[in-house]
């Protein structure tokens, strides 16, 4: 862990340097020249964390972690981002929502909590939409759809029962089923990223049903694109 600390500062305060040097930073004012060097080390840093925690073994959280702009546009950003997840928690039954850096996390387990179905669930094992989830898919488009400037990686995720290939071949079908049912719907092929990890991504363990039906799951991770980042970035350099 200080060694991977150790390297961040060293990243950072080479990007200082080089952006020290530039000569288009040293025509910026202030505020201009914090807003390139924090976005440039939010952007660097991000990737870096991202692709860290992405090789431990939670790819959607790594996914957030290095979509990060940072500076006065990830805050922008962030801004916009905290609006969409408001109306997920609102609108969409079942979803668990979590702002995450500049991004939104949104999970459905098989269950919710109170062991009724969540608002996107499977019967066991299948990849057909039942007719709730539709109705919660149909909300979450909505949504999606007034929030258009951004990114939608979708994965799907399996318990631990059966055979790895199997739960992998599973964890796919699903995943392409919410991905199929999106395109149908008129979210843009261009805005979807979709991936599977069968059993290989627990939340918890597989020591209960309980657990094992959250680990029986779809996950979202949304990001802002790169139209967004390049408004706000002009924005903030204003």
């Amino acid at each position: 862990m200080k060694k991977f600390i150790g390297n961040l500062v060293l990243v950072f305060a080479a990007m200082l340097t080089i952006l020290s040097g530039c000569n288009t930073t040293k025509k910026m004012n202030n505020k201009q020249k914090g807003a390139t060097v924090g976005a440039a080390g939010g952007a660097a840093i991000g990737s870096i964390i991202g692709n860290n925690v992405g090789k431990k073994g939670n790819t959607v959280l790594g996914a957030l972690i290095g979509a990060v702009v940072g500076g006065v546009a990830g805050g922008l950003i962030g801004d916009k981002m905290d609006r969409q997840a408001e109306a997920i928690k609102e609108e969409v039954p079942g979803a668990q929502v979590k702002r995450v850096e500049e991004g939104i996390n949104v999970t459905f387990d098989e269950k919710n909590p109170d062991g009724s179905n969540a608002g996107v669930f499977f019967a066991t094992n299948q990849s057909s939409i039942t007719t709730n989830s539709k109705l919660s898919l149909d909300k979450l488009v909505k949504i999606f759809n007034q929030y258009p400037e951004t990114n939608i990686l979708i994965e799907g995720h399996t318990d631990n029962v059966g055979t790895a290939p199997y739960n992998l071949s599973l964890s796919q079908r699903r995943a392409d089923a919410v991905g199929d049912f999106l395109k149908a719907n008129g979210i843009p092929s261009g805005r979807l990223t979709i991936k599977w990890y069968g059993e290989t991504q627990p939340k918890v363990d597989n020591l209960s049903e309980a657990n094992r039906a959250s680990n029986r799951r779809v996950e979202f991770a949304i990001t802002a694109n790169d139209k967004m980042k390049a408004e706000v970035k002009k924005i903030s350099q204003n």
